[in-house]
């Protein structure tokens, strides 16, 4: 059975997220809080934990995870990312947004698209999140923690922990923060293309007038 840890959404506690990225050095598959909902998360290499997230999923090996990093400077190093690019990520960052990009080297060849060399990639707007990824210190690999069947991400972590118990190693508890999911933003060839709008501003990132 997962184990249930509740943090503080606005103050998280040192020792309860050096538990959480203990965990996940071990191996664990994490449920954890961001900005537009719960997300399955796991080490960037952990090949097997990256299958468990796609049993849980039940997606194919073409599902594209995220890689969800802490800062810009981060971001950067797993993404060919030009001058324009940058400024429009630096002026979106950290928030409920995630944007293709080309993949660099850094990025293992199973999570790059396998035609366009690209990845998917988002700073969260989530003090837990962050807090999680500093300890980490690398990106984690994610999926939104929507279960098959269904439209909408689970947002109670109790129910979380009653239904996926037997899947995950930890739900971490950050209260409800919200289900709509994040705006995906096409940068690979430096105009932005809306992919899916969600709850991240169009208005912010230029595409007022762009239809999805």
């Amino acid at each position: 059975m997962a184990r249930h840890l509740s943090i503080h959404p606005d103050d998280p506690q040192p020792r309860l997220v050096s538990q959480a990225v203990e965990a996940l050095r071990g191996g664990a598959v994490v449920v954890y809080p961001t900005d537009s909902g719960y997300a399955l998360g796991c080490q960037l290499d952990d090949k097997t934990a990256m299958e468990r997230i796609r049993d849980i999923r039940q997606v194919d090996k073409h599902h594209n995870f995220t890689l969800v990093c802490r800062d810009l400077s981060e971001l950067g190093s797993y993404a060919k990312v030009n001058n324009t690019v940058f400024r429009l990520l630096k002026s979106l960052t950290p928030g409920a947004y995630t944007f293709i990009l080309a993949a660099t080297g850094e990025v293992p060849r199973r999570l790059q698209h396998p035609k366009r060399k690209t990845i998917g990639l988002r700073v969260p707007d989530n003090r837990i999140a962050l807090a999680l990824l500093e300890g980490l210190g690398e990106p984690l690999m994610s999926s939104t923690l929507i279960l098959p069947g269904e439209q909408l991400p689970m947002t109670d972590p109790w129910e979380i922990v009653e239904v996926l118990g037997h899947a995950v190693d930890l739900v971490i508890d950050g209260g409800f923060c919200g289900m709509e999911p994040t705006t995906v933003i096409d940068l690979v060839d430096g105009t932005p293309v809306l992919v899916r709008k969600g709850l991240g501003d169009l208005g912010a990132a230029g595409l007022e007038e762009v239809e999805p």
